[in-house]
């Protein structure tokens, strides 16, 4: 299940749970920039939940909300569907436009940590 389609505050209640597990509505609410009203974070939650993006539970007389995709699956559903979407399928070109994005921002250990991951890759493809 991809984050794509998500709006904006979506994305940014998406990232707050992934970074804190779980959070109530409040607690989501106070790590939201320029956050909306309670009311609206609530009614964000109920509608990521009826997306499937997070489920709830009862914990000390209020809901919790949860994650339903592992942040790992998450990210790759979220790099396929940029590949597929930006780069006609292509990873080179993801990588191309990092590169060109990134460069002078790229540190040599950077760079040696990319072509090692590079050469694992030609290893286990052969």
């Amino acid at each position: 299940m991809a984050l794509n389609g998500l709006s904006r505050r979506e994305r940014q209640i998406m990232e707050i749970l992934y970074q804190r597990g779980k959070a109530s509505a409040g607690e989501v609410r106070e790590n939201m920039e320029d956050a909306p009203g309670y009311s609206a974070v609530r009614a964000m939650l109920r509608t990521l939940e009826e997306k499937g993006h997070v489920k709830h539970r009862a914990e000390d007389l209020k809901y919790v909300y949860i994650p339903t995709l592992a942040r790992d699956k998450a990210k790759r559903s979220a790099v396929k569907q940029l590949i597929d979407t930006f780069f006609n399928d292509s990873p080179e070109q993801v990588v191309a436009a990092l590169l060109d994005v990134s460069s002078q921002h790229l540190t040599g250990e950077q760079l040696d940590r990319m072509s090692a991951m590079i050469e694992q890759a030609r290893k286990e493809g052969k």
